[in-house]
């Protein structure tokens, strides 16, 4: 998810570095299996540069990329891409699922929703406009997002009848307290922020469910490590990075995403 509105604000200092602690595969880790990532920014690796070449800021930071390494798999095919949307995903990401595919991991609704503007909305206006970004985020949330959301999760199975598709969710991004810094954000603008989260996670978990899907919810894990707390995963917003703003950082991906991954077990082949 990409936030390009906030160019035009003044210079703030850049966050700072959050030490990382890798996660290696977890022993029992299965036969190398076909790998397909799916999804947004938070597949793709969004706020962990560097970036690979391409477009779409993908990292190996990511939580797939680091996933198919740890755990060798035996093909893997990274379409996840910045600022993706269900329509995006039908039209430019699903062809790599094929018959073949093992597991396939997805991201996806933030952008559906109204992301970006939300989180402009929250950074640089009054509570009021932050609340009402939000309000019409969950009204998308609940009235749009669910049919787009089985259309995209039908296509990943029809394409891939016997694959483990493993949806993660999104995190509550603001911690409801510790300072943001010259763009803080008040107590009301992080409780809204966090309700439309725990709404959005509510509908995607639902859809996941209906589809026979697995469903890995991120606010547990991410749960003391919102932006602007004191132990982030999350970026905060960042003008010199303003891309990388309010997605994961590394650890966040390590720590968070990936260990969520590794939780489901071993992965075998399906076929």
């Amino acid at each position: 998810m990409t936030i390009r509105r906030l160019l035009g604000l003044a210079a703030v200092a850049a966050a700072a570095a959050v030490p990382i602690t890798a996660i290696a595969a977890p022993a029992h880790a299965a036969a190398p299996v076909d790998y397909v990532a799916l999804g947004d920014s938070y597949s793709s690796g969004v706020g962990a540069p560097p970036y690979l070449s391409g477009g779409c800021s993908r990292s190996n930071n990511s939580y797939a990329a680091q996933w198919a390494t740890t755990h060798a798999a035996a093909t893997f095919a990274f379409p996840a891409c910045g600022g993706a949307t269900t329509n995006d995903v039908l039209t430019t990401q699903v062809a790599s699922v094929t018959a073949n595919t093992d597991l396939v991991t997805i991201t996806i609704g933030g952008n559906d929703v109204g992301f970006g503007d939300t989180m402009v909305n929250c950074t640089i206006g009054s509570d009021s406009a932050c609340i009402n970004s939000v309000n019409a985020g969950i009204t998308a949330t609940n009235t749009t997002l669910p049919a787009k959301l089985d259309a995209t999760y039908a296509a990943i199975r029809s394409r891939a009848p016997s694959a483990r598709v493993v949806v993660l969710g999104y995190p509550r991004l603001i911690s409801p307290t510790g300072s943001c810094g010259l763009f803080n954000l008040s107590a009301a603008k992080r409780t809204a922020l966090n309700n439309g989260a725990d709404i959005l996670s509510g509908v995607i978990a639902g859809r996941a469910a209906a589809a026979g899907f697995t469903y890995l919810d991120a606010r547990g894990p991410f749960a003391t490590h919102g932006a602007c707390g004191s132990s982030p995963w999350i970026n905060r917003f960042n003008l010199f990075a303003i891309g990388d703003s309010y997605h994961p950082n590394t650890a966040g991906y390590t720590q968070g995403y990936l260990a969520m991954l590794n939780s489901v077990g071993a992965l075998a082949r399906r076929r």
